[in-house]
């Protein structure tokens, strides 16, 4: 029906300003734990706290893409992006996704050529180990928190970079296991835990890429999710059908569009307000839907014998009704109905123009035999109104 609601301007620039808070933060920890991890990987000799460094450096890369995806999105509507910039923040989430392949598979390559070389190993100093434990430590914290803005927001970006962060911390505690290993003389350990966290990252970039590719194919919610809208739809006074509701997310919110049955003898205006209270409905009772579009149909027009646009319209049809109706005075109202594949038509006279029901009722019975030229028109039913 009329444009959707849209999240108040300052609402949105409080949600970014708390993203980017939260963001910032990460590129703090980010920042502290690249320059600790790669020097001292290359001062104490270990190939997998240096793995992880990189994969810190590429933290701080996807943190600036979110304060930038952040900002972009809070952009209000305008001509050329009437459903807002939402979706910046998915095809952001697309691109830290697959820098995350990228980066784990690069991981990978790099573990397994040294595994194969078959060099001799230096020793892995203690130091690399307590940097390692730092780094679970402080992943961990920056995981709890960013994970708590992230459900707070709704926001699938922070969320995105929040498992990141506890894919991190995972990682650096296999970076533990395989500096503790090399440290009690098994050197191969400290590759073999660079390996495992390759593949931990090109993991988690695969899932991120391709929850992103769904979002922006326009995949649908879960059935769960689309049966509580599609409930919510068929409780609402005035609505006797349901049918093609689809659903799509555009970040954190959602888009729905649906067709809903009503009577079909009521007014445009009444049909257009059952149509505005079932959005209305969905809008307060699902808080993640940005905007419902409500087609209203006077019958399942799924069905393709009964599609009205097969039947002549107005400007067609009442040509061959007048001739019909040319003893009759002229109708003050025509009122069409397009139902079941045919026409029923409505003709409104004044009620002084005919003497009493008798009358009235003998010439419908001679419409109804003239109907029989027009096999289109089902019936047509002539109705007098009282004067104000």
């Amino acid at each position: 029906m009329r444009d959707g609601h849209s999240t108040p301007p300052a609402a949105v620039a409080d949600r970014a300003g708390e993203a980017q808070k939260a963001t910032w933060v990460s590129v703090a920890v980010n920042l502290v734990l690249t320059l600790a991890q790669l020097i001292v990987g290359w001062l104490a000799h270990s190939q997998s706290l240096i793995a992880h460094g990189l994969h810190s450096f590429s933290d701080l890369l996807s943190d600036f893409l979110v304060i930038w995806a952040t900002r972009q999105s809070s952009v209000p509507a305008d001509r050329a992006h009437p459903y807002g910039h939402a979706r910046v923040e998915t095809a952001a989430t697309l691109v830290l996704g697959v820098s995350l392949l990228l980066i784990g598979a690069g991981i990978l390559w790099d573990s397994g050529m040294r595994l194969q070389a078959q060099a001799v190993l230096p020793g892995v100093e203690m130091s690399a180990f307590w940097i390692a434990v730092l780094t679970v430590v402080a992943k961990e914290g920056l995981y709890r928190y960013l994970i708590h803005v992230a459900k707070k927001l709704r926001s699938q970006l922070l969320t995105a970079n929040a498992l990141h962060t506890r894919a991190d911390a995972a990682s650096a505690l296999v970076v533990v296991v395989g500096i503790g290993g090399a440290l009690l003389g098994w050197g191969v350990l400290d590759l073999l835990a660079a390996a495992l966290m390759g593949f931990m990252i090109l993991r988690m970039g695969a899932g991120l890429a391709w929850d992103a590719i769904k979002e922006l194919v326009d995949t649908g919610l879960d059935e769960t999710q689309v049966e509580a809208i599609r409930a919510t739809l068929r409780s609402t006074p005035g609505v006797l059908g349901l049918h093609e509701l689809r659903t799509r997310r555009m970040a954190h919110q959602v888009l729905a569009d649906a067709h809903v049955q009503v009577n079909p003898r009521i007014s445009v205006s009444e049909g257009h307000r059952i149509a505005e209270s079932a959005r209305a409905r969905v809008l307060r009772e699902h808080p993640e839907v940005l905007d419902v579009l409500v087609h209203v149909d006077p019958e399942d027009d799924l069905e393709p014998d009964l599609a009205a646009m097969k039947l002549p319209g107005r400007e067609t049809l009442m040509p061959l009704i007048e001739p019909l109706i040319a003893d009759l005075p002229a109708p003050e109202k025509v009122v069409l109905h397009y139902l079941a594949g045919q026409v029923e038509i409505d003709l409104y006279f004044a009620q002084s123009c005919f003497a009493g029901t008798d009358s009235l009722h003998a010439v419908e019975e001679r419409l109804a035999s003239r109907l029989q030229a027009v096999p289109m028109v089902r019936v047509l039913r002539l109705n007098c109104t009282s004067a104000p």
